[in-house]
């Protein structure tokens, strides 16, 4: 069963903390940014050879990602036979949510920003650390966007009509 559209599906953020977690995240953020780093996925002008697909295309940003995906997989495989996670009480996935015109839309608009900057928003983090200018201008943009998304959906959500409630004494 999926949540109704516009749902938030997250649990409150006071279920969603842990002692550890702070330890954890930091960890997995700054090994996530090693990762970029070493891979070179923090060099636009890397990531831009990748996407010049009828240009001088650079393909080894393909086999980085592959990597990604081949352990990412594996890991989930692994790590979801536990009967929950070391840091939580249970696993929190995202629930299954149709295609919509909203996610087509917002995926086609980050292709269109990482094809024109190069960035995405894991390496753009990552690179604020080296000084570079280009990222300096980047993030806060990204920032704004994302904030912009997040009002427009809250928006929208108050918006919405509620749904009738199912009298189910008369089923």
């Amino acid at each position: 069963m999926m949540p109704a559209q516009g749902t938030d599906t997250r649990p409150p953020q006071d279920a969603r903390t842990h002692a550890g977690s702070g330890p954890a995240a930091l960890a997995a953020g700054i090994l996530f940014g090693l990762g970029l780093a070493l891979a070179q996925m923090i060099d636009p002008l890397k990531v831009l050879a990748f996407l010049d697909v009828s240009g001088r295309w650079d393909p080894s940003l393909m086999f980085v990602m592959g990597g990604a995906v081949l352990v990412a997989g594996v890991g989930f495989r692994l790590v979801l036979r536990r009967p929950r996670p070391l840091l939580d009480g249970r696993f929190r996935l995202p629930a299954e949510l149709p295609l919509d015109r909203r996610l087509m839309a917002g995926a086609a608009i980050f292709g269109v920003g990482w094809g024109l900057a190069g960035y995405c928003p894991g390496p753009a983090i990552a690179t604020l650390g080296l000084g570079n200018p280009e990222s300096w201008w980047f993030v806060p943009a990204m920032l704004v966007g994302a904030g912009l998304e997040r009002w427009q959906s809250r928006r929208a959500r108050s918006a919405a009509p509620m749904a009738p409630a199912r009298d189910t004494a008369n089923s």
